[in-house]
């Protein structure tokens, strides 16, 4: 809805202060709900336009590794791995979606390389800014608290407590490639999501703490480091399969 300053100016005082409060909270409600935003059935970011991201999503239906390898600025982050991610917290999944899904609170781990770019990229992606909180694709009233990270990076977010649509409670912990594979260790994981190119042991390891629950890991990286171990796992023969979609 926006503003018409003309209709408004010739309004009372009173009723004036009311409809610019009213369209300060419609426009509050519309940003801790982006999730709904995303992937419309019409206009010029129709879903049909995403051909490779929706393929992403459907191929989780039947592998549990997956990788979606493409250039910078194509929305690996925000239009595939944090939205992803942010549905299986959620358990709000749109009608059109063929892809892995969770029927119950589930335990998610998302990381990057150093806990900066985590806060930087990930954590705002999902959460908001530091400044405003809730304004991410995890929908703000779902949200039932976090977990500051101690120490280090000023604002930067451990865990988040996250309401599901079951009656659940789901957690995201948010961790870095720089803290080591040992900080990987420990219970099983549902979803594992990799935003940028991890090291082998770290991969390795976000394997094994989703193999008892059968849960999914989520890859989304340019390929800067080349034809690495990670990539080459996903690349039998060392070549690009004629598919927009690569998994395992």
């Amino acid at each position: 809805m926006e503003i018409d300053a003309k209709l408004i100016a010739s309004l009372p005082r009173d009723a004036q202060e009311d409809v610019l409060t009213l369209f300060k909270e419609q426009e509050r409600r519309k940003k801790r709900r982006l999730l709904h935003s995303l992937y419309p059935d019409k206009g010029d970011l129709r879903r049909e336009l995403y051909r490779p991201h929706v393929n992403f999503f459907k191929a989780g239906k039947e592998h549990r590794e997956r990788l979606m390898l493409a250039a910078n600025r194509v929305g690996k982050s925000y239009g595939v791995g944090g939205y992803e991610v942010a549905l299986h917290l959620t358990g709000l999944y749109p009608k059109w979606w063929e892809g892995r899904t969770f029927d119950h609170g589930v335990s998610v781990v998302a990381a990057g390389d150093t806990s900066q770019t985590v806060r930087d990229i990930i954590q705002t992606i999902l959460i908001g800014p530091p400044t405003e909180p809730g304004t991410g694709l995890i929908p703000g009233d779902l949200i039932i608290k976090t977990k500051p990270k101690a120490g280090g990076v000023p604002d930067a977010i451990e865990s988040v407590y996250v309401k599901h649509i079951s009656g659940a409670t789901s957690i995201l912990s948010l961790k870095s490639y720089a803290e080591g594979r040992k900080s990987f260790q420990g219970t099983a994981r549902d979803v594992v999501w990799l935003d940028e190119e991890p090291p082998l042991d770290v991969y390795s390891e976000c394997l094994i703490r989703t193999m008892t629950c059968d849960g999914v890991v989520l890859c989304t990286f340019t390929p800067l480091s080349g034809m690495s171990e990670v990539v080459m796992s996903f690349l039998p023969g060392g070549k690009l399969p004629e598919v927009e979609c690569l998994s395992t």
